[in-house]
């Protein structure tokens, strides 16, 4: 595996970053505080192609991978070559220039689904360097100019459908669930200089073609404050842990999810939820405690055969959303799992990856037709605009200071409107 540099130019959930000096930074998978929530009022509502188009910039393949932002910088991760080539992208926020692109070179064997290239997993930045997962070929970190910092090894990552996991950071930390597969594990690096700072080994399951057995997470964790101290949050296979995010060590666990989770938890008011995917259950559980907390913590569960959940939930207030593949949104109590409502009129029968981002009171998911659904936030359905651009999405949105970000499968696209 070798690096190359092509220069193209000269809170209740917590994630704790350096201070930014300009206005809407969206630094990490799922923007500032890791749930999708976006303080931001100035949101567009609707676009098209044409309408509301800053600017469009041409990608070199397909990709998953959201965009971050920061300052006058756009990043995105992208694999060419079938994932021989992986590279982290830097654009110009102004108008989608192309600054730099610094690629791994990965030769060996690594399986993943045709719908999940390489290079799934988002990347982070804390302003300084900007850090992203290559899967197999390991974590990168590059300073803005696009200069390596360091790399870190973490061995073959193997599973039938390959990863998508963020890395997310705490404090001087870079923390990464690598998995999913028979070999699976949650590591921590400094974050300066790439170097382990703890690794904690996560019994694995079934990561080949049997499908009688499939297991596995894909899911991002996420730090929480809880009384007096911080808890990472990870879904795995049948499990809700959370664990200290200094030494990575187990504080609870929480029976109740399936086999397979694709989505990332989300907190409020200390109160978790995770859920599955491939039609199993959804949970809630009140954060802290110790040891097998099912009994004293979990506050519901739908063990139901529910849809398929590719794409995150988002809490708003007392409500729980979450927009299922099939195109359906639905909307829960957060501390009962009550449905208050359900809504499957949809537009075609378009497939829907998209995570929810809520600002201004709305929330906003895209769908594979390259459609961005905009709802209200409230206790009845009302769809607000269908924003199509015409091109395949299974990204979720970015928004930053008042421009929201879309990777297509052919383009990076900046949808404001005029200021």
């Amino acid at each position: 595996m070798a690096a190359m540099v092509r220069w193209l130019a000269p809170a209740s959930t917590v994630l704790i970053f350096a201070s930014p000096m300009f206005a809407g930074p969206w630094p990490a998978w799922r923007g500032p505080t890791g749930d999708g929530i976006c303080p931001e009022k100035n949101v567009p509502v609707e676009w098209s192609a044409t309408k509301n188009v800053r600017w469009k910039a041409p990608l070199p393949d397909a990709g998953n991978s959201t965009p971050v932002i920061w300052g006058d910088r756009v990043f995105i991760t992208q694999a060419t070559e079938r994932g021989a080539r992986r590279a982290v992208m830097c654009f110009a926020r102004a108008d989608g220039k192309l600054l730099w692109s610094q690629e791994t070179i990965y030769k060996d064997k690594e399986p993943t689904h045709a719908t999940n290239p390489y290079c799934s997993a988002s990347p982070v930045t804390d302003g300084e360097r900007v850090i992203a997962s290559h899967g197999s070929a390991g974590m990168v970190c590059y300073d803005f100019t696009g200069k390596e910092l360091w790399r870190k090894e973490v061995g073959k990552l193997f599973h039938e459908w390959g990863n998508a996991s963020s890395p997310i950071l705490y404090h001087n930390l870079a923390i990464l669930w690598c998995g999913p597969g028979e070999r699976q594990f949650l590591l921590a690096v400094d974050k300066r200089t790439g170097r382990e700072a703890w690794r904690r080994e996560v019994a694995g399951g079934n990561a080949g073609a049997d499908q009688s057995n499939w297991r596995g997470s894909w899911s991002t964790p996420i730090v929480i404050r809880v009384n007096d101290h911080d808890e990472l949050i990870l879904p795995v296979p049948e499990q809700l842990k959370g664990l200290d995010p200094k030494p990575g060590e187990e504080l609870w666990r929480c029976d109740g999810l399936g086999k397979l989770v694709y989505t990332s938890p989300v907190c409020k008011d200390g109160v978790v939820v995770a859920m599955s995917g491939y039609y199993g259950p959804a949970l809630a559980a009140r954060a802290g405690g110790k040891g097998d907390v099912t009994p004293t913590h979990r506050l519901w569960r739908h063990d139901q055969r529910n849809p398929q959940r590719i794409g995150s939930p988002v809490i708003v207030g007392d409500h729980v959303f979450i927009l299922n593949e099939s195109g359906v949104a639905h909307c829960f109590e957060l501390k009962t799992g009550k449905e208050i409502w359900q809504h499957d009129k949809r537009r075609g029968s378009e497939i829907n990856w998209g995570s929810f981002v809520v600002a201004n009171g709305r929330l906003y998911a895209t769908n594979q037709a390259g459609e961005t659904i905009v709802l209200a936030v409230g206790p009845k359905f009302e769809r607000i605009a269908v924003n199509a651009i015409g091109e395949k999405v299974l990204a979720s949105i970015a928004i930053s200071d008042g421009d929201i970000f879309i990777r297509s499968h052919k383009h990076l696209w900046c949808i404001g409107e005029k200021k």
